[in-house]
């Protein structure tokens, strides 16, 4: 996901800096980054470094690793921040500041699961914040080649407080003129559900059939544990008090789905896994607001052991 947005943003002459390692770096320094969208192939040379202190202080810097990365990146953020940088978190399943600026009786809980140590919550500091669901789907085909593979890639953008900002207003305008669909929202968390309900589904049956939700999904009884993972999300977000929209919406386009989530990328390549900010932490928010999740129970405890026998996750005793 980051080098696509790097790519689509450096195509439009914006002055465009990575973070990354090994292989992928040192593809980018060699040959530059090439992105394979649908409307054709994007290749830029944009200042790749594995050092922070190179690029500097940035106006704006975008996080796209994976959550069990989170970690270095509160190690090695510093150099890029000054008074006024804004930090876009383009990430996957619940964000570690989502109790930031969230009010009631949960205001200011940290996600331990999601940030262990707090690291990330005080060097980067949840105030400078922008939070972020994407809808797009891409994958590492080789160092330094990303391939986009939809047609349309939408990006939902807004502040943990819902306030108007002018580092969001340059960062929504930026990515627009990248062709990427960006909404900007007072209620980023409903967005946040909104995508996480597609993320329950396809990440835990994902582990568990390791297919393409288009496969998995065209078999009946799949397709109903499927509506009753998305029902019981959609009960969590609300009793949080967010509105995650239809869950059938989602539904229906996984339906349609040839690509493989990321977190079975990941199981099948043998990466860390995003399972507690996709699956572990909703299930703990449905235990502090008291919501039922029978089905949620069932298929996330098998895709955690599927993760753990695979040595990806946790202890795998």
């Amino acid at each position: 996901m980051g080098g696509h947005i790097a790519g689509r943003l450096a195509d439009r002459h914006a002055e465009v800096s990575l973070i990354a390692r090994g292989a992928h770096l040192a593809a980018i320094q060699a040959d530059g980054l090439r992105v394979e969208t649908t409307q054709g192939v994007i290749h830029s040379h944009p200042l790749a470094s594995d050092d922070p202190h190179v690029p500097g202080v940035q106006d704006i810097v975008i996080v796209t690793v994976k959550a069990p990365s989170l970690p270095q990146v509160a190690s090695g953020i510093q150099p890029l921040l000054g008074p006024d940088t804004a930090v876009a978190f383009v990430m996957n399943g619940i964000p570690w500041w989502y109790f930031y600026a969230h009010g009631g009786p949960l205001e200011g809980t940290r996600l331990t699961r999601i940030d262990p140590e707090g690291s990330v919550w005080e060097r980067v500091d949840p105030a400078r914040v922008i939070g972020a669901a994407a809808h797009t789907a891409c994958a590492v085909t080789a160092p330094g080649v990303i391939r986009a593979v939809n047609a349309r890639n939408r990006i939902t953008l807004g502040r943990p407080d819902g306030r108007a900002h002018p580092r969001l207003t340059a960062l929504a305008a930026a990515l627009s003129a990248a062709g990427l669909e960006i909404d900007v929202t007072a209620r980023i968390r409903d967005a946040v559900w909104e995508k996480l309900l597609m993320n329950l589904v396809g990440g835990s049956l994902g582990i568990l059939t390791a297919s393409s939700m288009g496969a998995a999904l065209s078999n009946p009884a799949i397709a109903k544990a499927a509506h009753d993972i998305a029902r019981e999300g959609a009960a969590i977000a609300r009793a949080l008090g967010c509105d995650p929209g239809a869950p059938e919406a989602g539904l229906s386009r996984l339906m349609r789905s040839t690509h493989k989530q990321s977190i079975l990328q990941d199981l099948e390549l043998g990466r860390a896994m995003e399972i507690d900010a996709l699956l572990t932490v909703p299930l703990e928010l449905a235990r502090m607001t008291g919501t039922d999740t029978p089905t949620l129970d069932l298929v996330v405890g098998l895709a955690v052991q599927r993760a753990r026998a695979a040595g990806l996750y946790g202890d795998p005793t």
